[in-house]
C-alpha cells in the first residue's frame, strides 16, 4: 500500500510523462513510487534510484543492458518491466504496478504456513525463475519482499534485472542481495548462475514453513558465515511431521555445493509439482503453529542452550543429558561414557529430541577407544581397558556435529532408525536420494577414519622419528612449492580480464585460453552487438581475478525479432496503443480515402503483420479519411438527358423526382435539382425535376362582356390580354375577341376589341 509520507518527488512528473502520486517502499538501491502514465493513461511502479547509482555513468550504462534484458523476458509470474530512463538527476525503472501485498506481509502474518499453502505459494515463483533463466537471466536477490501477491491472487516475482546491474557495477561485488538468502558461492565471490537464485528460494521455501530463517546473526557476517560453512537443516526440526519429501526438497535447494542443487528453475519446478502431486491431504494440510509454539517455549525454558554467533537460535541442539561427567566432551564435541560391559553408543546430534539410548544410525562407522583413552582403529578389536564406542569425528553437519553437546535422532525424524530385539531397523523407508547421501556421507567417513594414525607417533627409537621429520620437512617444502606455483604461475596466479566486447566469440575463448583462464558461454539477445560477436563478460574487464575462477563470456544472439501484430482494421488510437506495449515505434501516418471505412480506421501497415522485425522498429500506417467527396453540378434549364449525362461524369447518380408544367421552361428540360450545389459521396443521388411545359388553357368567349371582366377572368386563367379600344371604347364592351373558344398554352396572349 502506499505510504502517505513527506516526499520532495510525490506531486512532480519525471521524464515529462510519469506523474507520482505516491511513496509505496524504500529499499537500499532505490525508493519505489505509485506513478501515472500520461501518455497511456494507466498506473506504474516507479522505482527511482539513490542518487550514489544515478551518477555513475557505468552503472547506468549497465543498467539499461539489464533493463533490456529483463523487457524481453514476458511471463505471467515476472513483473513487467516497461520503461528506463534518465531524467537529469533522477534515474528510474518502469515496471508493472501489482496492488497488494508481498510474501513477506504473509510470512510476518501467519509465521509457518501449511505444506499446501508454502508450495502453492512457492510454485509460481519457481515458474518465474524457470522463465527466466530459459532466457539467460539470474535474479540474484531472491527473497519474500521480492514475491508480490495481487489482489485478485496473482503471485510474481520481481526486480529482475537490477540487482545484476548493481552486483557488477558498484562496490556491493558479488556480495549482492539480503543476506539471509545469499547463496555460498556469492559470499566467496565466485560467479552466480542459476543454481544461485535456487539456494534463495530453497531459503525462502524453508522460512515459509517454519516461520523463521535458517541462519540467524547478531551482524551480517555472522549470517554470511553459516551459509558457507553450515547446512540448512531440514524444516521437520522445528515443524515435527512435515513430509520426507518436503525436508528432501529444501536440502537439495540448499545444498553448499552448486553441483547437488537444482541445474535450473525448470528442474527445480518439475520436482516441485510432483511432490505436490505425491503428498496426500494429511502430509500437505499439516499445520506448523503448534510446533513453533512448543518450540518457542523450550528455547525459552531454564536451562536451554542461547543463541551464539556461531549456533544462532535457529540451530539449537539438545543440552546434555544429566548423567554426562564434566570434562567428557573431546574437541570434536565426541562424548566418551564409561561402561564395564556394553559399549554406550553416542549419536549424531543432527537428530534432537530422543532418550540417549534409542536409535543408532548404522552407516556412521565408529572407532574403538580403550581403556587408556588413545583411539584403536581396528573395528572390532579389544582396547585394553573398557571399550567404548565413539562416532567418527568430523562428519559434518548432516553426520550429527551441528553444535557442541551430542544428542539421538528424534523419534519423529524420518531418518531415525528403531531398535527392535537389539537390531537398529528403519521406521520408514528412505527416499532414493536420502540413501544416496547417507552412502557419500559414509564414504567419506570411511576414508576419514582409514586416514586416522592406529599409533603412537611417539613409539620406536629416536632414528625412526628423525626420519619421519625428514619425510614431513620434504612434505612442507614440497608443499610450499606448490603451493607457490599454484598462486604465483598456475591457475591460482592472479589475471586482468581482457576487454573482449565485439571481438567474434572464437577470437575470445582464444584468447581467454592463452591467458589460463576458466569460462563458460552464456548466449543473449543484443540489438548493438552482431551475432557470434562478445557482448561482454561477468566479471566485466578489466577486473582482477584468480585464473581457476570461471568466467562467463556472454555472446549476442543478435537483435532479437518480434513478430508484428495485425493493425488493420483498428483504429489510430487502439493501433498506437499496441506498437507502444509491444515496444515498436509508430512511423509516417498517410490518410486516404474509404468508401466503406469510417474515418481513423487503419487500412494498410508497413512492415506487414507477421514481419519479424527488431523491437523498436517505426511501423507506417495508412488511415481511412472516409468516403471521397465529389461536387454536385448545377443542371437546372438542361435538357434531361444532358443532365443526367453531367450528373453520372460527376461521380453520382441521377434520378427524376418530379414533372410540373411550367410555362418559362421548355418541355422536356430541368426545372429544379436537389441538392442545388455542395458535394455528395460517390454513388448519391441527385433528385431532377423536369418541365412537360406550358398548361393548355381552353380560352373563353367574352364577345358582348364587359371588358374589364373579360380581362380579370382571362388573367386568371394564365393568359395575357390585349385591349385594342374603338372610338375610345365608350361603351367599354367587348366587340371581337381572338382567339376564343379555342384551347391553349398557358401564358397564350389573348386580343379583346373594346367599343
Amino acid at each position: 500500500m502506499p505510504e502517505n509520507l513527506s516526499d520532495a518527488l510525490v506531486g512532480t512528473t519525471v521524464d515529462h510523462r510519469y506523474v507520482i502520486r505516491s511513496r509505496i517502499a524504500r529499499g537500499g538501491m532505490s525508493t519505489v513510487y505509485l506513478a501515472t502514465d500520461l501518455r497511456l493513461d494507466r498506473d506504474v511502479a516507479l522505482k527511482v534510484l539513490h542518487p550514489h547509482l544515478a551518477h555513475d555513468q557505468n552503472f547506468l550504462d549497465r543498467l539499461g543492458r539489464e533493463a533490456k534484458a529483463a523487457a524481453r523476458l514476458s511471463h505471467p509470474h515476472v513483473v513487467g518491466m516497461l520503461d528506463q530512463g534518465h531524467d537529469g538527476g533522477t534515474a528510474y525503472l518502469v515496471m508493472e504496478y501489482i496492488e497488494g501485498h508481498t510474501l513477506r506481509d504473509v510470512i510476518t502474518e501467519k509465521g509457518g504456513l501449511s505444506t499446501r499453502l508454502a508450495l502453492a505459494l512457492a510454485s509460481p515463483v519457481i515458474e518465474g525463475l524457470a522463465a527466466a533463466h530459459a532466457a539467460g537471466l539470474i535474479h540474484r536477490d531472491v527473497k519474500p519482499e521480492n514475491v508480490l501477491i495481487a489482489k485478485d491472487g496473482r503471485i510474481k516475482i520481481g526486480d529482475f534485472g537490477l540487482s545484476r546491474a548493481v552486483s557488477t557495477s558498484t562496490s556491493t561485488g558479488a556480495l549482492l542481495g539480503t543476506v539471509a538468502y545469499i547463496s555460498p558461492e556469492l559470499v566467496l565471490g565466485k560467479p552466480a548462475d542459476a543454481r544461485s537464485d535456487i539456494y534463495s528460494a530453497g531459503i525462502m521455501l524453508y522460512e515459509m514453513l517454519t516461520g523463521q530463517q535458517p541462519f540467524q546473526g547478531d551482524v551480517p557476517i555472522q549470517v554470511a558465515y553459516q551459509h558457507v560453512n553450515g547446512t540448512v537443516p531440514p524444516p521437520s526440526a522445528l515443524v515435527p511431521g512435515l513430509a520426507p519429501d518436503v525436508d528432501e526438497l529444501v536440502q537439495w535447494c540448499t545444498a553448499n555445493d552448486p553441483e547437488n542443487r537444482p541445474v535450473d528453475g525448470r528442474a527445480l519446478f518439475e520436482e516441485l509439482s510432483h511432490i505436490r502431486t505425491r503428498l496426500t491431504d494429511a502430509e500437505l494440510d499439516a499445520q506448523p503453529a503448534a510446533t513453533q509454539s512448543a518450540a518457542a517455549q523450550s528455547a525459552a525454558a531454564p536451562g536451554a542452550p542461547q543463541a551464539s554467533p556461531l549456533f544462532p537460535a535457529t540451530d539449537r541442539v539438545a543440552p546434555p543429558a544429566p548423567s554426562r561427567p564434566p570434562g567428557a566432551e573431546s574437541a570434536q564435541h565426541t562424548e566418551v561414557i564409561q561402561a564395564t560391559s556394553n559399549p554406550t553408543t553416542v549419536f549424531p546430534a543432527s537428530a534432537l529430541g530422543a532418550p540417549a539410548t534409542s536409535f543408532l544410525p548404522r552407516q556412521y562407522p565408529t572407532a574403538q577407544l580403550d581403556g587408556t583413552g588413545e583411539i584403536d582403529g581396528a573395528a572390532g578389536r579389544a582396547g585394553s581397558g573398557a571399550a567404548t564406542q565413539v562416532p567418527t569425528p568430523e562428519l559434518g553437519r548432516d553426520g550429527g556435529w551441528p553444535g557442541p553437546y551430542a544428542a539421538p535422532p528424534r523419534q519423529d525424524h524420518p531418518y531415525a532408525l528403531q531398535e527392535h530385539g537389539g537390531v537398529a531397523a528403519p521406521d520408514r523407508p528412505l527416499s532414493k536420494r536420502a540413501q544416496q547421501k547417507a552412502a557419500r556421507e559414509a564414504d567419506k567417513a570411511r576414508s576419514r577414519a582409514a586416514a586416522t594414525p592406529v599409533r603412537n607417533l611417539r613409539e620406536g627409537n629416536s632414528r625412526r622419528r628423525g626420519v619421519l621429520w625428514v619425510i614431513v620437512l620434504i612434505l612442507v617444502t614440497a608443499l610450499a612449492t606448490g603451493a607457490g606455483w599454484f598462486f604465483g604461475m598456475g591457475p591460482g596466479s592472479p589475471g586482468i580480464i581482457p576487454q573482449l566486447v565485439n571481438k567474434t566469440e572464437d577470437a575470445a575463448k582464444l584468447e581467454l585460453t592463452e591467458a589460463g583462464f576458466q569460462y563458460s558461454t552464456t548466449r543473449t539477445f543484443d540489438d548493438n552487438v552482431p551475432a557470434g560477436h562478445v557482448v561482454g563478460t561477468e566479471p566485466p574487464s578489466g577486473t582482477e581475478i584468480r585464473r581457476f575462477e570461471r568466467i562467463s563470456l556472454i555472446v549476442s544472439r543478435g537483435p532479437e525479432l518480434f513478430s508484428l501484430e495485425e493493425l488493420t482494421g483498428a483504429s489510430l488510437d487502439e493501433a498506437k496503443s499496441t506498437l507502444n506495449s509491444t515496444g515498436m515505434a509508430l512511423g509516417p501516418v498517410t490518410e486516404a480515402f474509404h468508401e466503406s471505412a469510417p474515418p481513423g480506421t487503419v487500412l494498410a501497415q508497413d512492415p506487414a503483420a507477421g514481419t519479424d522485425v527488431r523491437r523498436g522498429t517505426p511501423v507506417a500506417l495508412t488511415v481511412s479519411k472516409g468516403p471521397e467527396p465529389f461536387p454536385v453540378p448545377v443542371v437546372v434549364g438542361m435538357e434531361k438527358k444532358a443532365a443526367e449525362e453531367a450528373i453520372k461524369a460527376a461521380g453520382l447518380k441521377a434520378e427524376v423526382v418530379d414533372e410540373v408544367n411550367d410555362a418559362s421552361v421548355p418541355k422536356g428540360h430541368v426545372v429544379a435539382q436537389t441538392p442545388a450545389n455542395g458535394t455528395l459521396t460517390r454513388d448519391a443521388k441527385v433528385g431532377l425535376t423536369i418541365s412537360k411545359g406550358p398548361k393548355m388553357v381552353k380560352v373563353p368567349n367574352f364577345v358582348g362582356k364587359q371588358a374589364n371582366v373579360a380581362q380579370k377572368e382571362l388573367q386568371d386563367l394564365g393568359f395575357s390580354v390585349r385591349i385594342n379600344e374603338i372610338l375610345g371604347g365608350l361603351f367599354g364592351t367587348v366587340r371581337a375577341q381572338e382567339p376564343a373558344d379555342k384551347e391553349l398554352p398557358e401564358g397564350s396572349v389573348i386580343t379583346l376589341t373594346v367599343v
